[in-house]
């Protein structure tokens, strides 16, 4: 069976493309897997790609707009000066997609339309409702959420109400998302939980586990290492020698190194960057911490729980909560309380017993979401829609 995927931009480092590559490396076994990128910023992929999956450039735009190859002032087109505007349609109000340009929308209708056959699953938003819009009825258009409904603002979701029952499927990370969805749409659109897969583990854990809490993700606001950082201040009253490792890259590094240098915990708060090694650094590490201010279903948690860290997290909407059993293998702590997050971080480290049964619950927890699972799902709901299809 042809499988097309249709990313934003296949070469970053996000939750949405590690999945979605995770996805294509276990099904491209048994099927025809090629991804689709809108735009393109690096020569290779960030992440590991299975040799039989195919990569491709819808636009060969970089995401400002300008040519892939080619000299900078070679990569200029005309139609780059609309970025200039808001997109005025109504998958512009993704704000993934509030600068695209007339061609680039109509490079991506074009991608859509040359399919034949096969499965057609797009990945956000905008792309959906695209999708639903002009994706040919001969496919079969699968609709992936990475967020949660609630995230949206109310002129996205009246979007998404009107247009997603023209999908065949859309696939949701969480059971809150499901039942969000289901209050929204009804049953005018087949849904289905899906959540995120991780490759098996395979890295041992250290023989002896370092002082140190891990947190990773992209330096947005969404990711909430700013409340990280407040809360630090009290951990660090308790436990001096432990520290706190922030992996990730992203606009907000200046602002959170300079908070970090305010509240005077630069010996004890690193930003280590982006890593290929992530698995690596869990083996490590003690603790794993999530900050986020919202969230789908976070790869970067269910990947620490695999290697057996115990969780604190922020019971934020929507995911953690799917997957962390407070008391059990971690512990949910309210969503953006500060004091909760530091105390919650302390109980932890105060307990060697607790961060012993918190990360064994933790990796039988992180074993239901491994790809050989998931990918089964995801073959059951192909065979489902397509004999539903298949039934008029």
């Amino acid at each position: 069976m042809k499988i097309r995927y249709l990313l934003h931009n296949a070469y970053g480092v996000g939750g949405t493309i590690r999945t979605v590559f995770n996805q294509a490396n276990a099904l491209c076994a048994t099927h025809d897997v090629e991804i689709g990128s809108i735009f393109r910023t690096a020569e290779t992929p960030a992440f590991p790609l299975d040799p039989r999956v195919r990569l491709v450039s819808v636009t060969d735009l970089r995401q400002d707009g300008l040519r892939w190859t080619g000299k900078p002032e070679r990569r200029r087109r005309l139609s780059h000066r609309a970025r200039a505007l808001p997109n005025p349609l109504p998958h512009g109000r993704d704000f993934r997609y509030n600068r695209w340009d007339p061609m680039v929308d109509l490079k991506i209708i074009r991608y859509m339309r040359s399919q034949t056959d096969g499965i057609l699953i797009s990945t956000r938003p905008a792309l959906n409702l695209l999708s639903a819009w002009f994706g040919p009825r001969r496919v079969t258009r699968i609709g992936q959420d990475h967020m949660n409904f609630s995230s949206y603002k109310p002129k996205l979701k009246a979007q998404i109400v009107r247009a997603y029952p023209k999908l065949d499927a859309v696939t949701v990370l969480t059971h809150a998302d499901l039942e969000s969805y289901r209050a929204a749409v009804g049953d005018k659109v087949s849904l289905t939980r899906i959540p995120n897969g991780i490759p098996p583990h395979t890295a041992p854990p250290a023989d002896e586990r370092a002082k140190v809490v891990v947190a990773a993700g992209r330096l947005f606001r969404q990711k909430g290492f700013d409340l990280l950082i407040d809360a630090w201040v009290a951990v660090r009253e308790r436990h001096p020698a432990w520290q706190l490792h922030i992996f990730g890259e992203g606009k907000l590094r200046k602002r959170l190194a300079e908070q970090i240098a305010e509240r005077g915990l630069g010996d004890v708060v690193k930003l280590r960057g982006v890593s290929r090694t992530l698995d690596a650094e869990f083996a490590k590490a003690s603790v794993f911490v999530l900050s986020s201010r919202k969230e789908g279903l976070p790869m970067v948690l269910l990947e620490a729980m695999g290697a057996g860290l115990p969780v604190v997290a922020f019971d934020c909407p929507t995911g953690p909560a799917d997957v962390v059993e407070d008391g059990v293998n971690g512990l949910l702590v309210p969503a953006e309380d500060v004091p909760g997050l530091a105390a919650g971080l302390i109980r932890v480290m105060d307990s060697p017993e607790d961060r012993e049964s918190f990360g064994t619950a933790a990796r039988v927890t992180a074993a239901g979401y491994e790809m050989p699972v998931i990918a089964a799902q995801w073959d059951e709901l192909f065979r489902r829609v397509t004999r539903e299809l298949a039934a008029g």
